[in-house]
């Protein structure tokens, strides 16, 4: 990835909580970007809600200031700009109407947990309780997947049901959602004044999150969608994570360009930080989410994990497949912190605040604001802070809120490493583990540091974090032909690195580990407490 012309790959990066776009040159590194928030609503305790439509304002936004920063700073992106990719968070499901254009409902966030009930009555009512799909698209029923929030709306709001029987629903997660507006929407004219429509398409990492389509021929199962009553006419088309879809339509910045790579956010970091077969990545986002590429392989967990697709880079690639560990809350809870109790103004703050003592003076802090997702499943749960003494400060609640992102990933990675333990094809000792990361929390030092203490293991954060925008532009740079696997993957890994060593020893671990594992017993069960 050295020599040649000069060129540019754009990524849109569409997230829980901020947009950003982020402009790449040829040698994949990062020239210009931007980035803002969007509001979240929060309108019944455990609700998650977007406006639809002030997410795709934030990508206008974000396309036309990148763009502004890059030719400020000399680039000739207009002239150079081969492809966008586009990477978003997954399971956040949108309802809009085919005739207007216009969202049915807000946006219903995969950490929202309104579904419960629906998911106890088809854990009660199906044969196979909450594994019945599991072994056609390897997700348990949860509140966290997309057709459980399909059936919601169905059975909850009047418009949707409506417009789903005369034909003028459509349903996305958030890449169908974006992709349908950025090439046109309900009504657009390209450049010789033709009228241009909108693609109603979604990839198959995205599809894989729905709990609607089948791993194995990355199809929606017909079974599925007349079990959960969702029909198929609303669904977009599934295709692969790296190929042409289209060209951005007239009215957006970079019109005409085309959009060329799409993948769910943790895929698209998976494919950033070049994880081959048997490799592992764990991002650090609102949520954190542990993947480890299985290659060709649908593997099966047996204690608690996911079987989902990794990503299939072109229409007639092999598709590879993960296991994943999905943990709802991790940078939302220092956001709750900030926002939601004050104790920090800003998210940065949590590291000077929290490197004021030494530990957590026993104070444990789950959080499981809207039940615990990987390993546990719990949709009862709800968060706690336990063993505050009179000697508890501010800053021993800061390290709980670090530690307990930690403590959530160790969990899952020791899932994993039962599971591949189990098949034979790894080692199951956790200290033999190295773990790649990555995401905008791994810039805290302390939270890196407190990873690899409790993990017992090394922890290794690349010099560009944001590698979930670096694996849309790859999937695009792919889909024309700019870059090729070989260079990609010949060239990665050799930038700069930090690698934090664990410095607990084996013993306070292991008590460290028990306390937390008490914690946990002690979120069950809670989720009728605010009634």
């Amino acid at each position: 990835m050295s020599g040649g012309e000069e060129f540019f790959i754009g990524s849109i990066d569409q997230g829980t909580t901020s947009t950003r776009f982020i402009i790449y040159d040829r040698h994949a590194q990062p020239i210009a970007s931007h980035q803002v928030e969007f509001t979240q609503f929060y309108p019944e305790a455990g609700w998650v809600e977007h406006d639809p439509t002030e997410i795709v304002q934030s990508v206008r936004v974000c396309m036309a200031k990148a763009l502004d920063k890059a030719t400020a700073a000399g680039h000739n992106v207009d002239a150079g700009l081969r492809a966008i990719g586009l990477t978003n968070q997954r399971e956040t499901t949108v309802i809009w109407s085919r005739s207007t254009g216009l969202p049915l409902y807000n946006a219903i966030v995969w950490m929202d947990a309104r579904t419960s009930t629906i998911c106890h009555r088809l854990v009660r009512d199906l044969p196979g309780g909450r594994d019945h799909f599991v072994p056609t698209c390897g997700l348990p029923i949860s509140t966290y997947f997309s057709a459980l929030k399909i059936m919601w709306l169905l059975e909850n709001v009047d418009v949707v049901r409506d417009a789903v029987r005369s034909g003028d629903a459509m349903f996305g997660t958030i890449d169908t959602w974006m992709i349908w507006n950025l090439t046109g929407g309900c009504g657009a004219v390209d450049r010789e004044e033709n009228p241009v429509h909108g693609l109603h398409v979604t990839d198959c990492s995205n599809a894989a999150r729905t709990m609607l389509m089948d791993l194995r021929t990355l199809d929606w199962d017909r079974p599925t969608l007349d079990a959960l009553g969702i029909p198929i006419e609303i669904l977009p088309k599934i295709i692969s994570n790296s190929e042409k879809i289209g060209v951005i339509a007239n009215g957006w910045p970079l019109a005409g360009i085309p959009l060329a790579g799409c993948l769910g956010d943790q895929h698209a970091a998976m494919l950033g930080q070049l994880c081959r077969k048997g490799e592992a990545k764990s991002t650090y986002g609102t949520g954190a989410f542990i993947l480890l590429n299985t290659g060709d392989e649908i593997v099966r967990s047996s204690h608690g994990l996911v079987t989902t697709v990794a990503y299939k880079l072109g229409p007639e690639a092999p598709t590879s497949y993960a296991l994943e560990g999905s943990i709802a809350i991790a940078g939302a809870a220092v956001q709750w912190l900030r926002d939601g109790m004050g104790i920090i103004h800003t998210a940065s703050e949590i590291e000077d605040l929290a490197e004021l003592v030494e530990n957590s003076g026993g104070v444990y802090f789950v959080p499981a604001f809207n039940g615990l997702f990987a390993p546990w499943w719990r949709d009862d749960a709800r968060g706690v802070c336990i063993g505050i003494t009179r000697f508890t400060n501010k800053g021993h609640i800061a390290r709980a809120v670090l530690e307990s992102i930690c403590f959530q990933v160790n969990d899952v990675l020791a899932s994993m490493h039962k599971d591949a333990g189990e098949r034979g094809e790894a080692k199951t000792n956790v200290r033999e583990f190295l773990l790649r990361v990555d995401g905008g929390a791994t810039v805290n030092n302390l939270l890196m540091q407190i990873q690899a203490d409790l993990l017992g293991s090394p922890v290794v954060r690349p010099a560009d974090v944001e590698t979930t925008a670096l694996g849309a532009a790859y999937a695009a740079g792919l889909a024309i032909g700019v870059w090729t696997e070989e260079q990609i993957y010949s060239a990665g890994h050799k930038e700069k690195t930090t690698v934090f060593h664990p410095k607990l020893d084996e013993a306070h671990r292991k008590k460290r580990s028990e306390s937390w594992n008490k914690a946990v017993s002690r979120t069950f069960d809670l989720a009728d407490l605010s009634l």
